[in-house]
Formats: C-alpha cells, structure tokens, sequence
C-alpha cells in the first residue's frame, strides 16, 4: 500500500470538514442541531454567537443551536480499541475518529448517500469504541475478514468499513461478509466525496 494514503489522509479529511462548513447555510441548516443535555458536547454554541464559549447551564433542553466540528488534542487515540481487541487499527481510521469532536457528517459518493461517523464528546468516543468491539468480536465469530465501520448509507443494514488487512473501503451489509470493494483505502475514497449539509439530530 502506498504510504503517502495514510500521511494524506487529515489533509483530505480537514478539506471535506471546511467544505462542509462553507456550503452550510440557512437552508440546508448544516451546521445546526438540538440541544441534548445528555450529549452535550463543546462543538455547540449559540446562534448568532459562535465565537464565544458556553458550558452546558447555558443552553435549553431541545434548543436550536449551532455547531462545528472542533479539533482535538494530539492525546487521543484507539489504544484501548487495539489492546482490547489485539489489532493494529489502521492509522487513517484512527485520525477519523480522533481528530474532531463533531456531530455526524453528511456526504455524498458516486453511488449515493452517506452519514460518516463521528464522536460528539468523549462519553461519545468510549460509546463508539464499543461498538467498534462488538463489530469486530460478531465478525470473529462469524468467521468473517475483520472490518471497522465508519459510515452509515442510505441503504437499511448496509455500512462502509475498512477491511484490516487490506485498508480498502468496502460496502459491508451487517452480519455478513463485505459485498464490494468501493475504493482502495479511506484516503482515496474520501478525496471522492461531496459534503451535504443537512439538519443533525441525535
């Protein structure tokens, strides 16, 4: 595998998170959301006053309220996924999941619709990191190649995962074995992508 598909990827990955941002407006209402005070999370802000900082006693259960994906510290990381399952979890999915705190991300690829996964807060990570476990641990007992997902599609049960041991992108129905091979790794297949803001809900 090239290397330079891993060293690229926060590169390709910043790009779509600022094009998402910029085609977020008014109508498509991108960047906005509901307030949940059980995931509250430091993306959120005040309409009209992104620019200053809240904690979460400023805010209203089920408020309307803008967001933005927010970088975090170079401290996090999957090592609890890679020791609990005893796998080297591909780098490029490790700067996926690691690199914002943000709300979902809508995008669209050649073959149709896609929600990319992402985690809000940290009691959001961890949650995200078990389900990781759990997909990988269905996928031992299935005897099936070992995947991550980390997309949802508009197609009921179907995801889009990495496979470990290729680092390709395929279109993977829950529960059984990867279907198609949709690009050769995450930074390839994210260079294909077109940012659609919509409403995120939780």
């Amino acid at each position: 595998m090239n290397n330079n598909h891993v060293e690229n990827f926060p590169e390709v990955f910043d790009s779509l998170i600022y094009r998402y941002m910029k085609e977020s407006n008014s109508e498509n209402e991108g960047l906005l959301t509901y307030f949940d005070e059980d995931f509250y999370s430091p993306c959120y802000s005040k309409i009209g006053k992104e620019k200053q900082v809240f904690k979460v006693d400023d805010f209203e259960q089920n408020e309307l309220v803008s967001w933005r994906p927010i970088l975090r510290g170079d401290h996090d990381n999957l090592e609890n996924l890679q020791t609990a399952l005893e796998l080297p979890i591909p780098l490029a999915m490790q700067q996926l999941f690691c690199r914002y705190y943000s709300l979902d991300i809508n995008a669209s690829a050649e073959y149709g619709n896609l929600t990319i996964l992402q985690a809000l807060n940290q009691s959001d990570f961890e949650r995200l990191q078990k389900n990781l476990i759990a997909h990988v641990l269905m996928k031992r007992r299935l005897k099936q190649a070992e995947t991550l997902f980390f997309a949802l599609t508009d197609e009921e049960d179907f995801v889009l995962s990495v496979d470990i041991a290729t680092q390709a992108v395929m279109l993977e129905e829950v529960g059984k074995e990867p279907q198609k091979k949709i690009a050769d790794s995450l930074t390839s297949f994210f260079q294909t992508l077109n940012p659609k803001p919509k409403l995120v809900t939780l």
